[in-house]
Order: structure tokens, then sequence, then C-alpha cells
């Protein structure tokens, strides 16, 4: 009877054994090795919740902290003559600075950190031009090519403005359409002016300035044709004037980590907008 009861079971596994196939695996009622039970597919909300949550997933975008902490130190590299597209110009220079003496270097990468983690959270590959690591630089030429490189998807430029006295609020600076020398805009001029006014109203949203009134005619968008930065992209590209920082209104809010916070956030939601659109 003990046999009996044996080959009983035995034939019952092979019957089942065959039923399944030899490439089955795995024991007859689906436990995975270890007796665990299998995992469950992920379901469609789920996936759903996933996609609503990292939105960038799969793109790239390139975050350029204008100037450099360094480059007030080396004057004469940052002084050579590197081609811009449409003509020579100085590799880069120091920026502005607030009369308290709140650098533009040193605003352009908090400003470019908090940017970073935010496109980061959302799934998005973050490249940086430069993170303070490097002694100057890079210059204009490098820049555009470092995004070119990455082949992003969208890139931003991260300034605050020099002007005079009393002008005051942010602005996009925009490609113009130049085919000259080593610039051929032409390609980008299209989906980087889509950038720039989502950029443009997610910063006025999220921060509560208004647009420049010394540029742009109150629109907060500016087309220039005389940066290397854009003229050399051949990724959709903007530069992002976040205030004058020669102005002390706009040099309060522009000190501000709360308000530079903001500032990020607001570039973080035009790029997911122009992104996702």
């Amino acid at each position: 009877m003990v046999l009996g009861t044996l080959l009983t079971a035995a034939a019952a596994g092979a019957l089942v054994w065959a039923a399944r196939g030899p490439d089955a695996g795995g024991p007859a009622d689906g436990r995975r090795a270890g007796g665990e039970p299998p995992r469950a597919a992920a379901s469609p909300s789920s996936t759903a919740s996933s996609a609503a949550e990292r939105p960038l997933a799969g793109r790239t975008v390139l975050v350029d902290p204008g100037h450099n902490p360094g480059n007030f130190r080396h004057t004469a590299e940052i002084n050579r003559q590197v081609d811009a597209g449409t003509h020579r110009k100085e590799c880069d220079t120091t920026g502005t600075a607030t009369a308290k003496g709140y650098t533009e270097a040193a605003f352009t990468l908090d400003v470019a950190h908090r940017l970073r983690d935010l496109l980061t959270a959302q799934g998005a590959k973050v490249v940086l031009t430069h993170d303070a690591d490097r002694p100057f630089g890079p210059c204009v030429d490098e820049r555009a090519r470092i995004g070119n490189e990455a082949r992003a998807d969208a890139a931003v430029s991260v300034h605050a403005d020099g002007s005079g006295t009393g002008h005051r609020g942010y602005h996009v600076i925009l490609p113009a359409k130049v085919a000259e020398g080593g610039a051929d805009t032409g390609p980008i001029v299209g989906p980087s002016r889509a950038l720039g006014e989502r950029i443009a109203a997610g910063f006025r949203a999220a921060t509560g300035t208004a647009p420049a009134d010394y540029v742009g005619g109150g629109t907060g968008l500016d087309v220039r044709d005389d940066l290397g930065g854009l003229n050399l992209s051949t990724v959709p590209k903007v530069f992002v004037e976040c205030g004058n920082m020669r102005d002390p209104e706009d040099a309060a809010l522009l000190a501000d980590p709360a308000w530079r916070q903001k500032a990020a956030s607001g570039m973080a939601d035009g790029i997911r907008t122009y992104l996702t659109r």
C-alpha cells in the first residue's frame, strides 16, 4: 500500500510536470524557489502613478551655472578669445555681484543645485556644465558642447543680470536665427522659444516677480545673436536672467535662499511643461 501510494503520487507529479512543460521551472503550485509566492505584476494604476511622480524619466536636462567662482583668479585664461559662432569673444567672465558682494557665480551655482535636485526628483538625468570643480570656466563654446554631447532634451543657463539701479525683473534670453561661422541655430530656434516661454511663465508664477522692465518690452523674453552658449548649441537652450543684481530690491530677493528655491521651482515647472507637452 505504501509503495502503491508513492507510485500514484509520482505519476500525478509527472502528469503535472508534463502539463506545465519542461521549461516551466519551479514548483507546481506556482511558488518561486525558496517557497516564496510569485510576485504580482504591477497594476496599471501603480504604473500610471509612477509615471505621474517621475514625468521626466528618460529625459536629459543640461543645467549651466553661469560663470565660475574661481574665474576672478584666472583673468588671463578667461580673457582668451574663443569661437562664439558668429564672432570671437572672451572664454568667460567673472559675472556681476550685488553691492554687498554676493556674486553672480555663487548665485548661479546655488540655484543650479536646487534646480538639479527638483528635476532629478522628477526622474530626469541632469548634466551640469561645472560644479565649481574646476579652477575656471568652462568657456562659452565648451558649455554649448557639453549640452550637445549629452544630447540634452532641454538646456538652461542660469544667470543674474548686472544692469543699472532701478532696472528690475527677470527675463529669458532666446537664440536668434543665425547661420554663420560655426553657428546654425535654425533647428533650435522654435523649440528654444517654446522652452523659454514655459520657463518665463513658470518663473513668474513661482516667484511672483514681474518680467524685466528694461528689456523685452514686458514679455520677459529677449532674443540675442551674440551669445556663444546659444549660437553653438544644437539642442533647445535658453539663458535665464533671474533678476538684476545691481538693483537693491532685486538684489535682496536674489540673496534670499527661500526666493532662490522659488526661482528653481519656477524653472523646473517650465522645463517639465515643455518636456511633457
